[in-house]
């Protein structure tokens, strides 16, 4: 009796797998994911970097008259208009990257900051390779936007962060920790977990800027972002503490991640069962 035929493995697998192919396409992703944050960011640190302009255009006295520490972020004027200013500097962050990340969500996840693509790649959302890549490319971006601006508004660029109301470099550096860390726990719980609240994540990054530079402005600029911090300060010159806006977005990306996985080790979502339920079954009974 004759053994029947031995078919081949592309013939036997239903579904074979290549390795070399599917390297090559998660490389060819991280890529595609690599051009579209160099993308966004541009144009969400163009559009929150404008509206710091503007405010100097409006509201500040020339740099050499505010002294060596003069940024964009320390508007000069009455206490009314330094507030407006602060608020008008933060609203244009938020709403930057709102609509930004509305934009690019779907794309690139929206990341738009180092320090949030560090805690994503500690949570293993992505792969070390492309938290290198993006990074570097977010880096790049805000280099060309800032550059960008610089070349469109008249007057010298005056958009760098800098520490204000006498903040020393390790207030400044802590309030750079928790504010970043805020931000990056927004992207956790509404982007990497998923629920009914995920395809709205945007917003809530949006309006967790915002209400985090509110407090930050006036004291360190409200950075939240090395990448925010760093392309105005390769164009205006760098603060002798510039080292601050590297370390407090870093340490904040950790804890956010260290926070993260505790809440996932004690299964959270148990505590608060049903809370994005929709089904009116799930709602306490009259």
């Amino acid at each position: 009796m004759a053994w029947p035929a031995r078919r081949s493995s592309r013939m036997t697998d239903k579904h074979p797998t290549f390795p070399e192919k599917d390297k090559y396409r998660e490389i060819k992703k991280d890529l595609i994911a690599t051009l579209g944050e160099f993308i966004a960011t541009i144009l969400f640190l163009l559009f929150g970097l404008g509206g710091v302009q503007v405010v100097g255009t409006s509201l500040l006295a020339e740099r050499d008259a505010l002294g060596a520490d003069a940024s964009g972020t320390s508007p000069n004027g009455s206490d009314a208009a330094r507030l407006l200013g602060y608020y008008y500097i933060s609203s244009a962050f938020g709403f930057s990257l709102f609509a930004i990340a509305s934009i690019f969500y779907r794309f690139t996840g929206s990341i738009m900051n180092p320090s949030v693509g560090l805690a994503l790649c500690l949570c293993g959302v992505i792969k070390p390779l492309r938290f290198i890549l993006t990074a570097t490319a977010q880096m790049v971006g805000a280099i060309v936007a800032a550059a960008i601006l610089d070349g469109l508004t008249p007057g010298p660029l005056n958009v760098g962060v800098a520490l204000g109301y006498g903040t020393n470099r390790t207030r400044g550096l802590f309030i750079e920790m928790f504010t970043t860390a805020t931000l990056v726990m927004s992207v956790l719980m509404l982007a990497a977990e998923k629920h009914n609240l995920t395809p709205l994540a945007p917003l809530g990054f949006g309006f967790t800027l915002f209400i985090v530079m509110l407090w930050s402005v006036p004291f360190t600029g409200g950075a939240v972002n090395t990448a925010r911090a760093f392309g105005p300060a390769v164009i205006e010159g760098f603060p002798d503490y510039h080292w601050i806006y590297w370390l407090g977005p870093t340490l904040g990306a950790l804890l956010s991640s260290g926070l993260f996985y505790i809440l996932k080790r004690i299964h959270y979502w148990k505590v608060n069962p049903n809370q994005d339920s929709t089904d009116p079954h799930d709602a306490p009974s009259t």
